[in-house]
């Protein structure tokens, strides 16, 4: 079992920068897959980053690669988000999610947060 809490989010200008934290608790974290997702009002939810247990593996979305990147520190069992050159059009709430494998599809993912929100004004 493992739970998680996004924290991090809030409202930035066009161009800002923030970093989203997913802190996990449960024994199996460590050998966990986190993935990053993001919902906006009136869409699906869709993918962003996912990282395996070891950080050996990375995925990115094309529209947020070279902006954000995804790290994890398993020590303090908690994910990372770091979110640079942000636009309007990434405002959404953003969600953390453990599983098996680093995969684009959130139904490969057992366990989510509750999720924190992004807001990016022009």
């Amino acid at each position: 079992q493992v739970q998680l809490l996004e924290s991090g989010g809030g409202l930035v200008q066009a161009g800002g920068s923030l970093r989203l934290s997913c802190a996990a608790s449960g024994r199996a974290f460590g050998t966990s897959a986190v993935g990053w997702f993001r919902q906006a009002p009136g869409e699906e939810r869709e993918f962003v980053a996912a990282i395996n247990w070891s950080s050996s593996i990375l995925y990115y979305a094309d529209s947020v690669k070279s902006r954000f990147t995804i790290s994890r520190d398993n020590a303090k069992n908690t994910v990372y988000l770091q979110m640079n050159s942000l636009k309007p059009e990434d405002t959404a709430v953003y969600y953390c999610a453990a599983g098996a494998r680093p995969r684009q599809i959130s139904t490969s993912y057992d366990y989510w947060g509750q999720g924190t929100q992004v807001t990016v004004s022009s």
